[in-house]
């Protein structure tokens, strides 16, 4: 079994909990800001996931941090049942995985834009409507800028990616060329 697997399976039982609850949405901000925490603190990351350290001593620097924090009790708990499993280590699959089950139960899909120029919010607003209403569901994304695409844009969707930058369209027309299909 790998360890997405095992993440997934974690992050599923912590959002069968939220929903029962109503708190799911809570839940996993929790655990985004957990896992946060400990990218930016790699040094306290060690410290709960490495088992020369012993669990008792792990248990108390989690809960010493935990109870600085306004998570939860199911948050709280299940951060200490992770760490009683040593799969505390895999905070950042967990959150992951979670933040895709919620995102599947609320009908979002994350898409990724890469565009040689800043967007301005007209344009972006126009692309997140037609996203919509390509996928049936609400789109939330994440723009980044590559200035190699010379111009246009470059939109991920799961698997799916609508390259429509200058850049292909010269690679493309490159290798017509190549191929003799322009004489």
């Amino acid at each position: 079994m790998t360890g997405s697997k095992i993440s997934k399976r974690y992050a599923k039982a912590l959002l069968s909990l939220g929903q029962e609850d109503g708190k799911y949405v809570e839940y996993g901000n929790s655990l985004k800001e957990f896992a946060a925490f400990c990218a930016d603190n790699p040094e306290f990351r060690k410290v709960i996931s490495n088992p020369v350290f012993s669990e008792d001593d792990r248990k108390k620097v989690l809960n010493a941090v935990l109870e600085k924090s306004a998570f939860s009790d199911y948050v709280k708990n299940f951060l200490c049942l992770l760490l009683d499993k040593n799969r505390i280590s895999g905070i950042q699959d967990v959150s992951a995985n979670y933040t895709r089950l919620t995102d599947e139960i609320s009908n979002i899909i994350r898409a990724e834009i890469v565009t040689a120029r800043p967007l301005k919010d007209d344009v972006l607003k126009k692309l997140d409507g037609v996203l919509s209403r390509i996928t049936a569901k609400t789109v939330k994304t994440k723009v980044e800028e590559d200035e190699s695409l010379i111009g246009g844009l470059v939109v991920k969707i799961g698997d799916l990616v609508l390259d429509g930058s200058v850049r292909a369209q010269l690679e493309g027309l490159k290798e017509s060329l190549k191929r003799g299909e322009y004489n």
